[in-house]
């Protein structure tokens, strides 16, 4: 699933999140713009934070994808959508496409500032635990989160 596709299509039996956060990233690039221009700050926050699965029904009324269908018809419906476009009026589908890809386009600072920030926390031990604890198939004990709990205690 990508969501900076023109049109996104998913199936019911998919699931997906964004990983940044649990590598111990911030949730950089795409991230930052697209998820709260599609399905608002609350809920970006909330699943860029959380970590937690989205399903394919659910990224569909979240507004995160464009369609959600049943497994069998993904293709089909794929390419249904595709030659419908190149049938279409192609001035007029690029200019549209162009406009609304502006949104994208004013949000570039906060595009470059997440960017900035997600390489920074490469440099950090908490992506260096949340990398291994992926590969590990374990679930991640942040240096950073092991601290701040120390000092709620003191």
């Amino acid at each position: 699933m990508s969501p900076l596709a023109t049109i996104s299509i998913i199936s019911e039996t998919a699931r997906f999140t964004d990983g940044h956060t649990k590598l111990g990233v911030v949730a950089g690039d795409h991230a930052a713009i697209v998820w709260p221009l599609l399905c608002g700050m609350a809920k970006a926050k909330y699943y860029l934070m959380r970590q937690e699965p989205i399903s394919g029904p659910e990224a569909e009324r979240l507004g995160l994808v464009s369609l959600c269908v049943p497994p069998d018809r993904l293709l089909d419906t794929a390419f249904e959508i595709a030659r419908d476009l190149a049938q279409g009026p192609q001035w007029a589908l690029r200019g549209t496409k162009r406009v609304l890809n502006h949104w994208m386009r004013v949000a570039s600072p906060a595009f470059e500032h997440s960017s900035t920030l997600e390489a920074f926390d490469f440099l950090h031990d908490d992506a260096g635990e949340g990398t291994t604890a992926f590969l590990e198939k374990r679930p991640p004990a942040y240096p950073s989160a092991k601290r701040a709990t120390e000092d709620m205690h003191s």
